[in-house]
């Protein structure tokens, strides 16, 4: 059965909020999607679901035994798969050290980890950014929750299989293992759901991770490292005025993670988690910006190749390789979801996502109203770089913007006659 999910008449507000928000809401599963899209999702504010809003699904039957994992189920589940895993020891940038491993093989390393009483001199290793939805879609393993319905980052990826990629992942670990310092992928929302369990959150509001940067301006690999305190190298580091939220999330709890908010996470115990990326009209803004952010660096990084005659085109291609996006890609992905929230408005065509859930009216408005103001940025910026017909040979844009500000004329007018 389709649910409906829809939202009161609201447009998305490009005036950024200053308050610092250094506190973290439990919110009870009863509360609404409208309630939770306008206090949470609008206003860029974490928040923790309590474990009730996992208690039915499958995965927290099958792979949880009496609070820890279930490694058998895993074997007799995904034995033979190969995951990706990475060694917390071992640092590669501002990340972790990655390899592949057959599943079979992480679970028998685990077990021993833990039989050994997880002794330092073993490897402490974490199996992370697994698409094991991907990899099997037809198995039943959670529900995606209505607040977190409306993903446009997956709505696109499932719908274009050939690109071969999804924004859902599985993550799972012992006692110790841990993620580093950073901000989600483009700059996205991420929802990330205990089905084993605890883990322990850094969450750092926007603009406080400008503590944590060095004089050379990169962020502090571990934030709680007494490397801060060399105040020659850290000399923003200031321990008395950073805000930050410092959470223990436990079993069953589902943590929201606003967009732009750099995290650092410990997992306290064996643990097991479910975890989305994603976008949609509340936060494409604040995607675009970061795109538009990294592309300046590219340019000013090879600024000393502007005579090429490609070097638009490889500053493209230099985005696409660092940041796993580029100009083209944003504006493919933009029109997929414009042209379906078009459909509806005009043609009736429900937007279906996650096979359960279908945007309503309201929603896809304010959702052609966020892309709207997102294209005119857009429009504006290629044109500043002169980039506009690399990106838009026969001037797509433009069309599609077109067509968004007809149909909002209209409808606003329409709205206005009503009332």
């Amino acid at each position: 059965m389709v649910q409906e999910v829809e939202v009161q008449n609201r447009r998305l507000s490009v005036n950024k909020k200053t308050t610092i928000i250094d506190w973290i809401d439990y919110v009870d599963a009863s509360i609404t999607y409208d309630d939770f899209f306008s206090k949470y999702l609008m206003e860029n504010k974490p928040c923790i679901f309590k474990s009730n809003i996992t208690e039915n699904w499958s995965c927290k039957r099958q792979w949880n035994l009496d609070g820890a994992p279930d490694f058998d189920v895993l074997d007799i589940s995904f034995g033979d798969c190969i995951v990706p895993v990475a060694d917390c020891k071992k640092r590669y940038y501002n990340s972790q050290s990655k390899d592949d491993m057959k599943m079979k093989d992480y679970l028998d390393y685990w077990m021993d980890y833990a039989k050994n009483n997880y002794s330092d001199s073993m490897a402490l290793l974490y199996l992370k950014d697994w698409h094991c939805q991907k990899l099997f879609p037809n198995a039943p393993m959670y529900t995606v929750p209505e607040y977190f319905a409306s993903d446009w980052l997956n709505e696109y990826y499932m719908a274009h299989p050939d690109l071969n990629d999804d924004y859902r992942f599985v993550y799972m670990g012992p006692k110790g293992t841990w993620t580093p310092l950073h901000a989600d992928v483009f700059g996205s929302y991420s929802w990330s759901a205990n089905i084993v369990g605890k883990k322990r959150w850094l969450l750092f509001p926007p603009g406080q991770e400008d503590f944590l940067r060095d004089i050379h301006g990169q962020l502090i690999y571990d934030a709680t490292s007494k490397e801060l305190e060399n105040y020659a190298v850290y000399k923003a580091y200031d321990k008395r005025s950073i805000k930050y939220i410092d959470v223990i999330q436990k079993e069953g709890e589902i943590i929201f993670v606003p967009s732009g908010w750099h995290h650092q996470v410990w997992n306290i115990e064996d643990t097991i988690s479910l975890n989305h990326n994603w976008i949609n009209g509340c936060n494409i803004i604040n995607v675009w910006h970061g795109l538009k952010k990294e592309l300046n660096s590219v340019m000013k990084e090879v600024s000393d190749c502007k005579d090429m005659s490609n070097w638009a085109e490889q500053c493209q291609l230099i985005l696409k390789s660092t940041y796993g996006m580029d100009y083209n890609l944003f504006f493919n992905f933009l029109t997929f979801i414009a042209k379906r929230r078009l459909s509806m408005v005009l043609k009736k065509e429900d937007v279906i996502t996650f096979n359960r859930y279908k945007l309503g009216f309201s929603h896809c408005v304010f959702d052609l109203h966020s892309i709207k103001l997102t294209l005119i940025d857009f429009i504006n910026d290629m044109e500043e770089k002169s980039i506009y017909y690399l990106i838009c040979e026969k001037q797509q844009a433009h069309k599609l913007l077109n067509k968004l500000l007809s149909f909002l004329q209209s409808y606003d007018s329409t709205e206005h006659s009503s009332t």
